[in-house]
């Protein structure tokens, strides 16, 4: 089964509409350059809402230790997700389990940035833009080396029209979906929050049937 995460969640309303279409990780943007950034007090509040077994994902960008500490304090089980510069030793110093995020572009090594990020519990696949974030762009698929055995997290311009061809060729270990369930930057719609999750529920019945055919 396909995980899904959908990030940058600002409204209670959007919280409860990705929990009831099945969502199982909801990201939290503590980045004040983003337009969906909330504060750690924010992010708490919208958590309490979150029910047993949907995990919250604290998205980082170059923080401090300081920020890290203000993150952890408001959301003691999240999930962290570094998404700027960060080495090896700035993700392993938390302590805590990570996603990394690589930017995709003509030429990246993920098999090396895989190597040296070890210790991620999965790499998240995103185009690489200007700043930090995919900008709501795809990036190509056939970047991803076929010799990639480690967890990947499909990120990057997705939405219900095409994740299923994502999940097709890429086969990720999870989504993720921001500006694609987005009726305007940093509000997200219930209806394409539904869609999306659906879409991706398809895909996988159709990649089970044809691993049993």
């Amino acid at each position: 089964m396909t995980r899904i995460k959908i990030c940058g969640l600002t409204r209670e309303a959007d919280i409860e509409a990705a929990v009831a279409a099945g969502a199982d990780a909801i990201g939290f943007v503590f980045y004040a350059k983003s337009p969906r950034a909330v504060t750690p007090e924010r992010a708490r509040a919208l958590a309490r809402l979150l029910p047993p077994f949907v995990t919250p994902v604290g998205l980082f960008v170059n923080a401090t230790d300081a920020e890290l500490r203000a993150g952890f304090d408001a959301l003691p089980n999240m999930l962290v997700q570094f998404h700027g510069d960060e080495t090896p030793s700035d993700c392993d110093r938390i302590h805590r389990p990570y996603l990394r995020a690589a930017r995709m572009a003509p030429g990246v090594d993920l098999l090396d940035f895989a190597a040296r990020f070890s210790n991620a519990q999965a790499i998240l696949l995103d185009a690489h833009v200007d700043g930090y974030g995919g900008g709501g762009k795809v990036f190509d698929w056939s970047l991803i080396p076929p010799s990639a055995r480690f967890p990947v997290v499909l990120s990057g311009g997705l939405n219900a029209a095409n994740v299923a061809d994502g999940i097709a060729r890429v086969r990720p270990w999870a989504v993720d979906v921001s500006s694609g369930v987005e009726v305007s930057s940093g509000l997200k719609s219930a209806d394409l929050i539904h869609e999306f999750c659906n879409a991706v529920r398809l895909a996988d019945e159709r990649t089970d049937a044809e691993l049993t055919r």
